[in-house]
């Protein structure tokens, strides 16, 4: 017999109604004003895709008790504080949630607050867990994973534990960064990439190498840990190997920015010899000399559609689109 079709999905239902999965999760809780046009359209979409709301591990009494949600960072603390990228995923979140009435803890999942965090943690004093850059190998994720609190992962997780994610298309950004240096010419086109255990990093270099073999192109890859001076390191050591290189796609715009110094350094012109596009659309990214291309990711609508899937238990794991944004430096 044929195998029976998946029941269909928050992210199938916001597809079809043209909204984002968080304003779907918003109309079927009810709790939380919506536009009168985008509750008919999410509506009508249920109907259309015969939708049936499941409910997930979370633990309603929780919520309605306003127990608050944690978000918790793996990153350093000082990068944390430094690191737009998690102020703007962490804003989004907070938004959401608060519209529930639910406030916003941030924790960091340091080595020495492992034991006292997974206490609180799995102790009932809170009513579900954002996780911001874990990884499948670190205690305390595995911890969660195993405990009963509701999981939600703020980007694809490491592989290993199966725990529900939003995530952006890393790979489709860097896609479309490529095809666009090939249409413009370029030949010789490197990447710099970010650290080989981010799940991210790994889509974003997939995307590239991917682009790149399709048009009958081989691949350069340097490696940087997502910092302004990894990014110049990787530069300049490509231009050394690639005394010909046209071009680069960079796994984030801070890495960028530093290919953009090294580049200035080396006497290449950007964007006449070497063109540039890195990946986050982050703020700096407006204010380099010159203007960064780069590929924009939905930063706080991942943060705000995390939260919204947590609060409502759902199983999906959606992926939001990204953006190619043309600057001066391509």
């Amino acid at each position: 017999m044929p195998d029976e079709p998946s029941p269909p999905t928050v992210t199938e239902v916001a597809a079809a109604a043209g909204v984002s999965a968080a304003t779907v999760s918003r109309v079927l809780t009810g709790r939380v004003r919506v536009s009168t046009s985008a509750r008919v359209s999410v509506h009508d979409a249920i109907a259309q895709l015969g939708y049936v709301r499941h409910r997930g591990p979370r633990r309603p009494d929780r919520v309605s008790q306003r127990l608050p949600v944690a978000a918790l960072v793996f990153e350093p603390t000082a990068r944390l504080f430094h690191d737009t990228f998690s102020a703007r995923l962490l804003a989004g979140a907070e938004e959401e949630l608060t519209r529930h009435g639910v406030p916003l803890l941030t924790m960091s999942a340091t080595r020495g607050t492992i034991a006292s965090a997974t206490q609180f943690l799995t102790t009932g004093g809170v009513g579900g867990v954002l996780l911001l850059g874990g990884h499948s190998s670190h205690p305390l994720t595995v911890s969660l994973a195993a405990s009963r609190v509701p999981l939600r992962a703020t980007g694809r997780p490491a592989e290993g534990l199966d725990i529900p994610f939003v995530d952006v298309d890393n790979h489709d950004g860097a896609r479309q960064a490529v095809e666009h240096l090939i249409l413009r010419g370029r030949r010789a086109i490197a990447t710099i990439a970010g650290p080989p255990d981010s799940p991210a990093a790994a889509d974003r270099l997939e995307g590239y190498r991917r682009a790149l073999e399709a048009a009958g192109r081989a691949p350069a890859v340097a490696y940087g840990d997502f910092t302004t001076a990894s990014g110049g390191h990787a530069a300049a050591w490509l231009l050394d190997r690639m005394p010909r290189l046209d071009a680069l796609f960079v796994a984030s715009d801070a890495m960028a920015a530093g290919a953009l110094q090294a580049l200035r350094k080396a006497g290449r012109r950007v964007p006449e010899d070497v063109a540039v596009i890195g990946f986050d659309d982050a703020p700096l990214a407006s204010y380099t000399t010159p203007a960064l291309s780069t590929v924009r990711q939905p930063v706080s609508e991942l943060g705000a559609t995390a939260a919204a899937l947590l609060l409502d238990g759902s199983p999906d794991s959606p992926v939001l689109p990204t953006e190619l944004v043309l600057r001066a430096s391509s």
